[in-house]
């Protein structure tokens, strides 16, 4: 885990050198996670910035440096479910000339479909876990459920996966 607490007192000061040190730490995570939930590159990079923005206004409201990864993963979560109350109709398929393509590699057609059926919450916490290596407790955290629930969701999601992709005999 790293310190983060340097940093976020000295951004609290204004220190936007220090802000964007922090953001390093986890702007690939962030963008992964943005656009695993939303689908589309661009709606993934204008929440990210957002994010990034709301952070950097708020960051005296950051009560444990430490914790700074999951409170911005938190504005993230919020900035996406928001986002997603905007979709009139499911999100376009990604394609392979996608910027996504390159940090992702879907084995198959049937895992991006899979994944594109669950809900918004289940792609949240899958890409949380998967995509960014995140423990239960910290997506409990973000998603503002009980560890134990998330661990029982994950395991329900990535179950369903796996039967849906294993080939019938």
């Amino acid at each position: 885990m790293n310190d983060y607490s340097a940093d976020v007192r000295l951004a609290r000061e204004g220190d936007t050198e220090a802000f964007a040190r922090l953001y390093s730490t986890v702007y690939e995570d962030l963008y992964h996670i943005a656009l695993y939930s939303l689908r589309s590159p661009d709606d993934a990079a204008d929440t990210v910035s957002d994010t990034v923005l709301d952070a950097f206004c708020s960051i005296k409201k950051l009560r444990d440096p430490n914790k700074f990864r999951s409170w911005i993963m938190t504005i993230l979560a919020a900035k996406i479910k928001r986002k997603q109350l905007t979709y009139y109709v499911p999100a376009e398929e990604l394609s392979s000339d996608s910027p996504l393509a390159d940090g992702f590699d879907f084995e198959s057609v049937e895992l991006r479909d899979a994944v594109g059926k669950l809900d918004d919450e289940s792609k949240l916490m899958l890409s949380m876990s998967v995509l960014g290596g995140y423990t239960s407790e910290e997506i409990s955290t973000v998603c503002g459920i009980k560890a134990g629930t998330v661990r029982s969701k994950l395991a329900r999601i990535k179950e369903r996966l796996r039967l849906e992709l294993t080939p019938e005999i």
